[in-house]
């Protein structure tokens, strides 16, 4: 019995305590005491002192002196007071409660001391009282600070205090408390010199003498550490902090601390060496260094050191030709490395002195080769958004490029070889000059593209991350029908007038009209419409026969317009019977309803689409004799009546125009002369504004663009502020290239047309 009462007791305390914590109790306040050091030190560090007296215990809180008589009080007060006095080196006492392992009591109480080296805790807070623990304070040191969601589960603010080999997870009710306990800590571990392992030690001596090659040799032979190795490694060879805290938002992806990941990467460097299918393992360690980037230089320090060679290896690797080199795959990783990642400058230029000396030291032509590869890829490399597709790291291991293929307006595409380092400005450039496109007036630009949308590729975008992009989405749906492609395609529209009817560029600006008319976003009366459809099947299949297979109506007609059609017709017939009576009969009733509704339309929608396809077929029938180019330049003779043609539609949620009024769901039209605002299917644009008139423009939000002219605006919200942003750089600069310079917008008096937000997405031929 008398155990059940004390279980009765510890959960109504819990509880008293939860429901305090629930309803916001004030907590009671600390006092503190805050001292100049150097009225007791001779360093003249002049740190500043806290030290707390604890309040008084309340009903919920932790115990100290009030239940202690009087004289004993003042006793151990005046200890205190003398031991923080005689001993200079304390910075922050006082009790805390520290997590423990074992026992049933998950939280035990301390006396902490903390001194300007060291965290201890003893079991109380007198002069001969059993010192517990300690943890040494290194500028390797972490400090986790005090966190809500501790508090909420838990009652206690925490902080943690991450060294080498321990972990104290310290607990409060006090946020005041905790919050100067785990700044105090911090500035402890700020005020310590920074730590440096061995191995940036022999990286700085290397650095020293590396105009004496003996010296460095020495260096080598006596330092195991800088050589290849078969024994595992039990700590990072670059120094990271303890209980790394730059992980935290990776965490969801079951990466441990910096520490335990840098042991794990030379794990994963010893398996390659045995491993079948290399690709895998090398894009799993290529991913963990992009996400975590303190990581790389760690692996190009452990990569250097596999792949370290002495002149007695030279001599063993010279006997053992015939066999596979173990460290190869070391060279393969770390020319992937060199193509994807830069290292900071110290290690870049160990990695540079590495390569050199490997050149001059081994006999193997292999080895050899990769240090001269990797040596002119450090000379490209940027930062890369992706790890290598599974294609680029195969030609990266036999130090190849590899092929792109890129398609273009109509059934056509180019198979062109690409590297780590290519951009999408150099793919445009070859592509234009394969197909004779380097003197048109037009910009060309790469897209991604594919059934249900495309977008413009910036002209500084790396190729190959693109590439991967396209591997990791189609390994995510496999089975999808949307598969993505590269596609080169007209950009800005300069002058469509000079376009020769026999050029490649012709069908270009043909393909890409139909595309537009298909999407809906060539405003036109329906009877415009159905030509442009029949023309198109012209242009397909020649004259009407009726054995000819013809595309389906969504390539050829717009089906927004179907749909509208058949939503003018009534859904529900005369006569529809209303809802019976009662709630759940009701309820049933309506979802039979609208499942009946939804048949109806389904039906009305192929009606419709039949009725359009033979309106279709017929005019197809009147256009015999046609031939392909006949039937080219009539379909680009229709689609150019609207005003806008050759512009770039964009979508707009939203518009504020300058006096006021608001629109929802307009278009905004980008083109060589004007921007415009059209209602979505109407022909005549809302506003419109000049190219030459427009003095800036930029985004102004999150996902608002502001066009200004004069003291004219155009503001409104839209998903593709990039795009538009791109297209308007790419039509300001091909302009200036063909005005003079006193035509072309003064970038002085307008220093926004130069938006440093982003780069020109096409390469101007």
């Amino acid at each position: 019995m008398p155990l059940q009462g004390l279980c009765w007791l510890v959960c109504c305390r819990q509880g008293f305590s939860l429901l305090a914590r629930d309803h916001g109790e004030k907590e009671e306040e600390e006092s503190f005491e805050l001292r100049n050091q150097d009225e007791h030190t001779h360093t003249g560090r002049g740190q500043l002192e806290v030290t707390l007296s604890q309040p008084t215990r309340t009903a919920n809180g932790t115990p100290c002196l009030s239940g202690v008589p009087e004289e004993k009080r003042s006793l151990i007060t005046q200890k205190s007071k003398m031991t923080m006095d005689e001993d200079p080196e304390v910075l922050v006492k006082g009790w805390l409660l520290r997590e423990v392992q074992g026992g049933w009591l998950r939280q035990r109480r301390f006396w902490f001391v903390l001194t300007t080296d060291s965290l201890d805790y003893y079991s109380g807070p007198d002069r001969d009282a059993r010192r517990q623990g300690t943890l040494v304070l290194t500028s390797l040191c972490s400090v986790l600070w005090p966190d809500k969601h501790t508090y909420k589960q838990t009652g206690y603010w925490s902080l943690t205090v991450y060294g080498r080999k321990h972990c104290f997870r310290l607990f409060t009710k006090h946020y005041n408390e905790a919050v100067h306990w785990a700044c105090a800590v911090q500035k402890v571990i700020d005020s310590k010199a920074p730590v440096e392992t061995p191995t940036q030690l022999l990286i700085r001596d290397i650095e020293e003498n590396k105009f004496n090659p003996e010296v460095v040799e020495h260096i080598y032979e006596h330092n195991p550490i800088l050589r290849y190795t078969q024994s595992p490694l039990y700590a990072p060879l670059l120094p990271f902090p303890y209980g790394s805290l730059h992980h935290t938002h990776m965490a969801g992806k079951g990466y441990m601390s910096i520490r335990e990941e840098a042991v794990r990467l030379f794990n994963c460097l010893q398996q390659l060496e045995l491993a079948r299918e290399p690709i895998p393992l090398i894009q799993g360690i290529l991913q963990t260094c992009l996400d975590l980037r303190p990581l790389r230089d760690e692996l190009y320090c452990q990569l250097i050191k596999q792949t370290s060679v002495t002149n007695s290896g030279v001599q063993t690797q010279t006997q053992t030709q015939t066999q596979l080199n173990p460290q190869l795959r070391y060279w393969q990783l770390l020319t992937c490395m060199s193509c994807t990642f830069l290292p900071s400058c110290s290690i870049l230029r160990y990695l540079r002195f590495h390569l050199k000396r490997v050149q001059s030291l081994s006999v193997d032509p292999e080895v050899e080769s990769y240090a001269s590869f990797i040596a002119q890829a450090l000379e490209k490399t940027r930062g890369r958004e992706c790890v290598p597709s599974w294609e680029e790291i195969q030609g990266l291991m036999g130090r190849q490029e590899i092929l792109c293929t890129v398609h273009y307006p109509g059934p056509g595409c180019c198979q062109i070889p690409i590297t780590s380092h290519t951009t999408a400005n150099e793919v445009v450039k070859q592509m234009a000059e394969r197909l004779g496109l380097q003197d048109s007036p037009n910009t060309f630009a790469l897209f991604e593209q594919n059934s249900c949308w495309e977008k413009a590729i910036g002209g500084s975008t790396i190729i190959a991350d693109v590439i991967t992009r396209f591997e990791n989405l189609s390994a995510k749906d496999p089975d999808s029908d949307c598969q993505c492609r590269l596609c080169f395609k007209l950009y800005c529209l300069l002058d469509t007038d000079s376009i020769s009817t026999d050029s490649i560029e012709y069908l270009f600006l043909y393909e890409q009209c139909h595309e537009m008319v298909v999407r809906g976003q060539l405003p036109a009366c329906e009877d415009d419409l159905l030509s442009l459809a029949a023309l198109r099947l012209q242009c397909l299949l020649g004259d009407f026969s009726a054995l000819s297979p013809y595309p389906p109506l969504e390539q050829l007609f717009p089906a927004e317009v179907v749909e509208a059609r058949a939503l003018l017709a009534p859904v529900d017939p005369p006569g529809c019977p209303s809802f019976p009576g009662g709630l759940l009969a009701g309820t049933l009733w309506g979802h039979k309803r609208r499942q009946e509704q939804d048949q109806r339309l389904r039906a009305r929608l192929r009606e419709e689409g039949a009725v359009v396809m033979s309106a279709i077929l017929e005019r197809w029938k009147a256009l015999a004799g046609y031939s392909r180019r006949d039937s080219m330049a009539a379909y680009l003779t229709i689609a150019q009546q609207w005003s806008g043609f050759g512009c770039t539609l964009y979508e707009v949620d939203f518009y504020i125009s300058s006096t006021g009024s608001f629109s929802q769901k307009l278009w905004l039209g980008v083109a060589a002369s004007c921007v415009s605002l059209y209602r979505q299917g109407e022909a005549e644009a809302l506003e419109s504004l000049p190219i030459g008139q427009i003095c800036s423009y930029g985004v102004s939000d999150s996902n608002t663009f502001r066009i200004t002219a004069g003291d004219r605006d155009l503001l409104f919200e839209t998903s593709k502020l990039t795009e538009i942003m791109q297209l308007m750089n790419a039509y300001f600069s091909a302009t200036r290239r063909q005005l003079d310079k006193d035509d072309c917008i003064s970038t002085e008096t307008n220093p926004k047309l130069h938006p440093s937000l982003l780069e020109l997405p096409s390469h101007p031929v």
